[in-house]
C-alpha cells in the first residue's frame, strides 16, 4: 500500500542505557544492509542479529538488528528495529545515516496509521496504544488494553451482525423479491428486532459513560459556610498541607486545587471559599467562584459542623445543592459525637467514612471501566448517532412509511456503528448482503 519507507526513534529522547530506532517499509532490510555492511535481504523475521552501524568506514555504534518480516510484524510491513546505545547524541546520528538511506521520518503515529491501513488492527485498537501509553493510572491502562484485545469490536459485531441482518432482509424483499431463499420479514417482526436493538445501544452508551467518569476523574467541590473544615478535609484527603488552615472564618478567597485517587475513583478536588453573605470585596469575589465551581461540579461534598444546628448560610447551601449529585458529610465529630449520620474529624485526618462512602457511590463507574466498553467522544458520540438513527427507524415503522424508506434510517446506523471500529460505506453493505445469498445466486 504504501511506497516509502518511514523512521522514527521509538524511545524517550533522553540519555539511558538504550534506545530503539523503528523502521517499516519495503526498503527498511536495505537500508540497514548498507548502514552495516551486512546483507539481511534474506533474514528470517522474529530475529535478532548483532550488527555494527558505520557511516562510509568509520563505525558508529554497535546495535542489536530485531528483523520482523511483511505482514507479520507490527504495522504489516517488514520492520525493522535498531537496538543502539541510548545517548541522545548518538541516537540521533544513526537516525540521520537511515534518513541518508533513502527513508523518511516518520509522522507522528504513523506507524499505527500503517497498522490500522494494513489490516493489522482496526480504528478502535489503534486508539487504544494511545490510551494505553498515556494511562496516569491502572483504571485506564486496564481498560486500554481491554480495547488493545478488541472488547470493543467484540461488544459490537452482535449489534452490527444484527442490524445487517434486518437491512439485507429488507433491501433483499424490496429489490429481489424473486429470491426465494430469503426470510420475508414483515413490520411486525422489523419493529421489535428494532426495538431490542435501540436497547442494547443504549445500555452501551450508558455503561461508556459511566466508564468516562472513572477513567477521566470526577469534578469534585468540597462547599461549605466559612470555617467549618473544607481546607483541613482537601488537606486530609490530599495528605499533604495544600490549603492554608486557620481559626479565623473566610481564609480561602480562591479556588484550591489538587488530585486524589479512592479506590480506583480520582477524584479532582476543589477547595472553595466559604459561601456566606461578605462586604468584603475580595471574598466576595472568591464565594461566587465558589458558586461557579459548584455549578460545573460532578459531585459536591457539602461539609457541615458536627454538634451545631443548621443555620440560614447551611439551609441555604442543602437548598443549593439540592438535586445534584453530592455526599453530606459533618466535620469536627472529635467534638460532638453524631449517631446515624456522616462524619470525620478532617484535622485529626479521620475521614475513612467519607472515602467509604465515595468508593461506595462511585463503584459502578469503576466496574464500567474495567469492563468491555466504548473508550472516548468519538466512539461515544458515534454510538449515539447510530442510537439516533435508530430511533428515526423505529418512529417511521410505527407511522407505517415505506419500507424502503426505514432501510435509509437503519443504514445511517450501520454506517456511524461501522465508522467507531474504522469499517464504514455502503460498498461494505453490499458485499454483507450479497454474501447471505446461497452460492450460484
Amino acid at each position: 500500500m504504501f511506497r516509502d519507507t518511514i523512521a522514527a526513534i521509538a524511545t524517550a529522547p533522553a540519555m539511558g542505557a538504550v534506545s530503539l530506532i523503528r523502521i517499516s517499509g519495503d526498503d527498511a532490510l536495505h537500508a540497514v544492509s548498507s548502514l552495516t555492511h551486512k546483507d539481511f535481504s534474506n533474514a528470517k523475521g522474529y530475529t535478532i542479529h548483532y550488527a555494527t552501524v558505520y557511516d562510509g568506514d568509520e563505525p558508529v555504534d554497535e546495535v542489536l538488528v530485531s528483523v520482523f518480516r511483511a505482514p507479520k510484524s507490527y504495522t504489516g510491513e517488514d520492520v525493522i528495529e535498531l537496538g543502539c546505545h541510548g545517548g541522545v547524541y548518538i541516537t540521533r546520528r544513526i537516525l540521520s545515516l537511515v534518513y541518508g538511506c533513502g527513508v523518511r521520518p516518520a509522522r507522528r503515529g504513523e506507524f499505527t496509521e500503517r497498522a490500522f491501513l494494513n489490516d493489522k488492527m482496526d480504528l478502535s485498537q489503534a486508539e487504544a496504544v494511545n490510551d494505553l501509553i498515556n494511562a496516569k493510572d491502572s483504571t485506564n491502562a486496564k481498560s486500554a488494553v481491554h480495547s488493545l484485545k478488541g472488547s470493543v469490536t467484540r461488544l459490537l459485531a452482535p449489534l452490527e451482525e444484527e442490524l445487517t441482518q434486518i437491512i439485507a432482509n429488507i433491501e433483499v424483499n424490496i429489490d429481489y423479491p424473486e429470491y426465494d431463499d430469503v426470510h420475508q420479514l414483515t413490520e411486525e417482526e422489523i419493529l421489535p428486532a428494532c426495538e431490542k436493538w435501540q436497547k442494547q445501544i443504549h445500555e452501551i452508551i450508558e455503561t461508556a459513560e459511566k466508564a468516562h467518569i472513572a477513567r477521566e476523574g470526577i469534578k469534585t467541590v468540597i462547599l461549605g459556610r466559612p470555617n467549618v473544615g473544607k481546607s483541613s478535609l482537601l488537606n486530609a484527603m490530599l495528605e499533604e498541607d495544600k490549603a492554608i488552615v486557620t481559626d479565623i472564618a473566610g481564609t480561602t478567597r480562591d479556588l484550591v486545587e489538587g488530585t486524589v485517587r479512592i479506590g480506583g475513583i480520582t477524584l479532582n478536588l476543589i477547595d472553595t471559599a466559604g459561601i456566606r453573605e461578605s462586604e468584603d470585596k475580595v471574598e466576595k469575589i472568591g464565594i461566587q467562584r465558589s458558586i461557579d465551581a459548584m455549578n460545573e461540579a460532578q459531585l459536591v461534598i457539602l461539609v457541615l459542623e458536627a454538634g451545631k444546628e443548621l443555620n440560614e448560610e447551611d439551609q441555604k447551601l442543602l437548598e443549593m445543592t439540592e438535586g445534584r449529585q453530592r455526599i453530606i458529610v459533618y466535620n469536627k465529630n472529635d467534638q460532638a459525637e453524631m449517631k446515624d449520620v456522616l462524619s470525620i474529624s478532617a484535622i485529626n485526618n479521620d475521614i475513612a467514612p467519607l472515602v467509604e462512602a465515595i468508593r461506595a457511590k462511585y463503584e459502578n463507574e469503576l466496574f464500567a471501566a474495567e469492563s468491555d466498553t466504548l473508550n472516548n467522544e468519538r466512539q461515544t458520540g458515534l454510538a449515539i448517532q447510530a442510537q439516533s438513527a435508530m430511533k428515526d427507524a423505529i418512529n417511521a415503522l410505527k407511522a407505517g412509511m415505506e419500507l424502503d424508506l426505514v432501510t435509509l434510517d437503519l443504514q445511517r446506523s450501520w454506517e456511524a456503528l461501522r465508522e467507531i471500529t474504522g469499517k464504514a460505506g455502503r460498498e461494505n453493505l453490499l458485499d454483507e448482503i450479497f454474501s447471505r445469498f446461497c452460492l450460484g445466486k
